[in-house]
């Protein structure tokens, strides 16, 4: 609940002060005073046309900004979102060596009371889409309805064992959970007419390279 009204802060134009139905009850979800597990599993988002803007992602653009080995239609995937197929390390180095992260292997990445790395810390590991902190530091909600009272939750946390980092892990919790093991990151869907543009765009790059005769 907290994450969708966030989203639909964000999609109102970031309003300082007071806030109110305008600000946070409408704009990508409508969630109308939604504060139950049954009434957050009952929010859906809106589209662009009707007024969404940034959002939690669904599952499929979490999974695929984490593990797809950004190379174009292809079915490949990694194992973890450090762009690689081994388990990270959950050593802090400055700089950052690469494939690490924020999770519990027999100490903690970051000490107490926080536990918790910046943002973006780990800054040579990042996903092949450039996505950084995907696996460990806090798991993250997705859209996903899971056993019908549940949200999805992908990416494991500072408390978690590298596995929960990989891509076969998949969690879940009640949305009206809060606890410090717990995020979420936001996607913004881009307007309509910018995609029809770019999608022309590619259509002219391909007739451009058709005279090679490949």
């Amino acid at each position: 609940g907290d994450a969708a009204r966030y989203c639909n802060w964000l999609t109102n134009g970031q309003l300082e002060g007071d806030q109110d139905a305008s600000t946070t009850e409408d704009g990508s979800y409508l969630l109308n005073g939604a504060m139950t597990a049954a009434e957050l599993m009952a929010v859906t988002r809106k589209s662009y046309a009707e007024g969404g803007l940034y959002y939690i992602p669904t599952e499929d653009e979490w999974y695929k900004s984490a593990y797809h080995a950004n190379d174009g239609a292809t079915g490949n995937y990694l194992d973890y979102p450090t762009a690689s197929n081994l388990a990270p390390s959950n050593v802090f180095d400055d700089p950052d060596a690469g494939n690490s992260a924020n999770f519990l292997e027999s100490e903690y990445t970051s000490d107490a009371p926080y536990f918790r790395t910046e943002a973006g810390e780990f800054e040579s590991s990042q996903s092949p889409y450039a996505t950084s902190d995907q696996g460990g530091n806090v798991r993250e909600w997705n859209e996903a309805v899971i056993l019908t009272d549940n949200r999805g939750l992908r990416g494991g946390s500072f408390g978690d064992e590298a596995e929960t980092l990989g891509s076969n892990w998949r969690g879940y919790d009640l949305p009206t959970t809060e606890d410090g093991y717990t995020g979420f990151r936001i996607v913004e869907v881009p307007e309509p007419t910018t995609l029809a543009i770019l999608a022309l765009g590619g259509l002219a790059v391909i007739r451009r390279r058709r005279p090679t005769g490949r």
